[in-house]
Parts: C-alpha cells; structure tokens; sequence
C-alpha cells in the first residue's frame, strides 16, 4: 500500500487512533509512549503491513515543524523559579555535556569501526557525526512515565532535567549541521569560520529568541481580539516565523524558539490557559506524526546488518558515555549527592530528536550516512527500552522518588493570570468540623473565602449557615498575601 491523496488521510487518521488507545494500556505497563508509535509505524511500514514512505526530506521538514513546537512548549511550561536555583548544572550538561557524549562516543564508534573491525567502516569524522545526531536526551518520555506513577524527584533534579533536555537539543543540533559541513568540505576547511559560525548560531538564536517572546507577550497583551480562539493560533504562527527569521540569518532555531517559550511562559499573559491547552494538544499531535513517519522511514531488515555495532554503541553510551560526561559536568556542584548523579546519568534517553538529527547526513549525501540512521534508530530503541522502562524503578531504588504535588482543583476551575488570587481545595475531614458543622464555624484566615462547596456529585453554593459534611470538598479563593489551606 502506498500513500497517495486519496487514502492519506484514512491511513493517517487510523495510525493515530489506533496509536492513542496502544499508548493508553502502554502507561500502565511503563512503556515509554515514543516507544510506542515508533512501533506502530514499523508494524504498519514497508517490511510490516507493507505501507511505503521513504521521503527523508518530508520527514525532515515535518520533524523541524514538531521538534519546534516540542521546544516551545517546554519552554513555556518551564519557570524560572524552578530552575533558577540549578541553572548553572543544566547549562553545563545541555553544552558541555553534549561536548563530551560526542566526543566520547565518538572515539568509541571509531575504535568499534577501524581497530575492532565492528559495523561499518568510518572515518573519525563521520564517527563523531553519528555520535552528534545522538548527544541530546529527550527527558519528556521520562517525565510522562513519572507523572503517570505521580512520582517527583528530590533535590531539585526534575526542573535540572527539564532545563537540560530543552537546551540540549540546539547544540546537539549545530554539532550536527558543523560536522556536516565539515565532512562535505575537508578541501577547503577553515577552522575559524566554523567556530564563528558556532558563536553566531548562539547569540542570533538566543537574541531573537528573547526578543521575539517579549514581543509576542506585548502584542498577545494588547491586540484585544475578538475571537479568544485566535490567540494560541496567532502564537503558534510566531513561533514559525521566530524559527524561520532565525535560521535566515544562520543562527540556531531550536534555540531562538526554547527561549521565545521561556519568555512568554514566565511573564503575565491572557488567556494562558486556553494558549496551554492549546499547544500541549498541538505538541502532542505533532510527537505521533512525526514518531509514526520515523517508524514508517525505517526499513526493520536493514537493522540485522549492524544489530551488534548498534548494541555495543548503545549500551557504551548508557553505562559510559553519558555518565561519565555527567561526572565530569557536575563535578564542581557538591551539593548533589552520589545517588543524584547517578539518576541524572539514567536519565539520558534518547528519542525522536536524534532520530531526525540522523536525517540531515541523508539529505545531504554524506557517505554512509543510511548507515548512521539505522543505528541511531536502533539505539533509540535500545535507549527506550532499557532507560525509558526502568526509570521508575531506578528513582525508587535511590530514594529519590517523592509524591507528585497536586496540580490544580478538583473543580476544574482556574483563575486569569492578571488576578493576583489562588485557588486551592480541600476535603473536610472530622478535626476541621470539631468547632461545628456550618461554614460560619471554621473560622477562615482573613483574605481567604469559601467559592464552592462538592458533595458527591452536587455543587453547593455556599453561605455561613451552609451545614458541612465530612468528606465534603471546599473550593477556597485567597488573595496573595493569605495562605492556601491544607489538604
């Protein structure tokens, strides 16, 4: 079966019906969801059900489309107070993490390929190009797989993470193109424009980056449109216009649209919540396709030919490479404890990205570069696997797992951001009812009301003579200065 205008759209449509309700019994079992699509899209390719997709540049162009939306996302949903206090330890594992990963696998790729006589045979440079495509983690699967078991993680490490897999990827990204380049013109190479082109990549795509978050922020602000439906659609059209003004003037997407998300997602914005909805929706979305056309691109009997360089590659990445680099990041930060970076070191999943990162070599013809991509695939599956299944378990087995915070109410209610107030609930137990029974009676903090009052499956409207219940759910307002109550 081939893709063709009249049956895309059934086939795209049932790929990704049939991979929602598979994701849905893979949660329970642990199963990393990117796992899963990258499956289906096997099952349903040229060597499974014998669906033909081998356009590497649509693949491209629709990954650059998704991985954008993926880190702008994240970008917004990261605060700078969360990783204010660990901002130095995630930069230092998103640059000089992925420095390291590269140049350690790298070695290894070369020394497997020349000396051993192991997978195909590289050159030093093509080596560290497999190893580039592969240096960034995609620390997202992860933390679906914790808040799918509600578990967080002590000593800061969660928002360290985050910051790390959301900044990661850019550099992972211009080691890639640099190499590339480097590859394709060993005649003519000049160290000092490749290195100006890596500063350059930097400061364009974090100035614009920055530039363009304050902006949006400013017009979404003021722009007072009709339709509140339009505004997550206008800042959808941003964040492309920010990566693509970017990589115009050569500096780094990637980068310029994790930031233009950190911008907006830490500064006072309207209609937050339907925005939020919105582009978790679309980064989902996009994750499925482009997961499933990865799936699709792959050919599973192509993978046999280098199944041990692969392994070997894999497992040297999970048990040296990348905790080494760790070791060597985090070395100065003495607070951190030796369990901490162990986890830290676990948590180097790898995902779509650098499966994507590993088309770039095939579009631009660089030699053996079908090669890299089936190992690069193979490892991810390799790195889902062993890593993206056994992180729970690992969190646990270090003590660092701790309860998941509760996000929002049980009443499904949010306030504006431009409100200075709180909403909090609470589920009246037989201590809170000990001074009496009526709403009158609980005594609440100054600046502090009662908005709603769940009993089973009704809604009270409350008043001070509102006799109360115990397992009766209190929806609380509190002003900024007033404590939330205790559940």
């Amino acid at each position: 079966m081939s893709i063709n205008p009249e049956n895309i759209l059934l086939v795209g449509s049932s790929l990704i019906f049939v991979s929602i309700l598979i994701s849905k019994t893979g949660y329970r079992f642990g199963i990393p969801t990117l796992l899963l699509f990258l499956v289906m899209g096997m099952v349903f390719g040229s060597d499974g059900m014998g669906l033909q997709f081998n356009s590497v540049e649509d693949t491209q162009f629709i990954g650059t489309i998704a991985l954008s939306i993926i880190l702008f996302t994240g970008g917004m949903d990261t605060k700078f107070t969360d990783i204010r206090p660990v901002l130095t330890q995630g930069l230092f594992l998103s640059t000089l993490g992925v420095v390291l990963t590269t140049a350690f696998t790298g070695g290894f790729v070369y020394y497997l390929s020349r000396w051993a006589g192991i997978g195909p045979n590289m050159s030093l440079l093509t080596a560290m190009l497999l190893a580039a495509t592969m240096a960034s983690t995609d620390s997202a699967s992860v933390f679906s797989l914790l808040r799918s078991h509600n578990i967080k993680l002590k000593e800061n490490l969660r928002p360290m993470l985050e910051l790390e897999s959301g900044s990661n990827d850019p550099m992972a990204y211009m080691l890639t193109i640099v190499l590339i380049q480097v590859i394709g013109s060993l005649d003519n190479l000049n160290m000092v424009t490749v290195v100006k082109d890596f500063v350059v990549q930097f400061v364009v795509g974090g100035a614009i980056g920055y530039a363009m978050g304050r902006g949006a922020v400013w017009l979404i602000n003021r722009i007072n449109l009709l339709n509140s439906s339009l505004y997550p659609i206008l800042l959808l059209s941003i964040v492309f216009i920010t990566f693509t003004i970017t990589d115009m003037i050569d500096g780094n997407g990637y980068l310029a649209v994790y930031i233009c998300g950190l911008v907006v997602g830490n500064i006072r914005l309207v209609f937050r919540r339907e925005i939020s909805t919105f582009m978790n929706g679309m980064t989902w979305f996009f994750q499925i396709i482009m997961f499933l056309l990865l799936g699709l691109l792959v050919n599973p009997h192509e993978l046999i030919d280098i199944a041990l360089a692969a392994t070997l590659i894999g497992v040297f990445m999970i048990l040296v490479a990348r905790p080494l680099s760790v070791l060597l990041c985090l070395a100065p930060f003495r607070e951190l404890s030796a369990k901490a970076r162990i986890l830290v070191s676990w948590v180097g999943l790898r995902g779509a990205v650098p499966i994507i990162f590993a088309t770039y070599p095939m579009v631009a013809n660089i030699e053996g570069a079908r090669q890299i991509f089936n190992i690069v695939f193979f490892i991810t599956l390799l790195s889902l696997i062993i890593q993206g299944m056994s992180i729970t378990q690992m969190a646990r087995w270090l003590h660092l797992d701790l309860p998941a915070e509760k996000e929002g109410n049980d009443f499904g209610v949010e306030l504006p951001d431009e409100i200075d107030s709180q909403l909090s609930d609470k589920t009246l137990t037989e201590a809170d009812l000990t001074n009496g029974n009526r709403l009158v009676d609980m005594n609440l903090p100054k600046g502090q009301l009662v908005m709603l009052i769940k009993r089973d499956e009704e809604f009270i409207v409350p008043n001070g003579q509102v006799e109360l219940k115990v397992g009766d759910k209190l929806l609380f307002i509190s002003s900024g200065a007033a404590k939330a109550p205790k559940s």
